[in-house]
């Protein structure tokens, strides 16, 4: 099992996921890797959670097995870059992004999508 090497909560299996979904009003996703692309949106999800106790915020590595059902989503059927975020709501995908996304950015979705 890989565990990416942050300070936010790990979804380590598509069970634990959908579980966390179901259980969780508003979740937040980052599936990606340990890379120049990734890191900053692991960084910005853990700031994020202090200001949002009422989002999940976690990540997922992408190259695990398991992260199949987040690289197989409709969503992100044509994403090319990483990390895939996604954020899910009452259980459903609401939104989901590709590649390095900014503070200002981030802060824009969850405003749309999980307010």
């Amino acid at each position: 099992m890989i565990v990416l090497q942050t300070n936010l909560e790990h979804i380590t299996s598509k069970e634990q996921l959908q579980q966390v979904i179901e259980s969780n009003e508003k979740v937040a996703v980052c599936c990606g890797r340990m890379g120049p692309m990734c890191i900053p949106v692991y960084e910005i999800f853990e700031v994020l959670r202090e200001k949002h106790p009422d989002i999940k915020f976690m990540d997922m590595e992408f190259d695990s097995p398991d992260a199949e059902v987040i690289r197989n989503l409709p969503e992100c059927r044509t994403f090319r870059g990483l990390p895939f975020t996604v954020y899910y709501r009452n259980g459903q995908v609401v939104k989901a992004t590709t590649s390095i996304q900014n503070a200002k950015q981030i802060k824009e979705i969850i405003s749309e999508v999980l307010a």
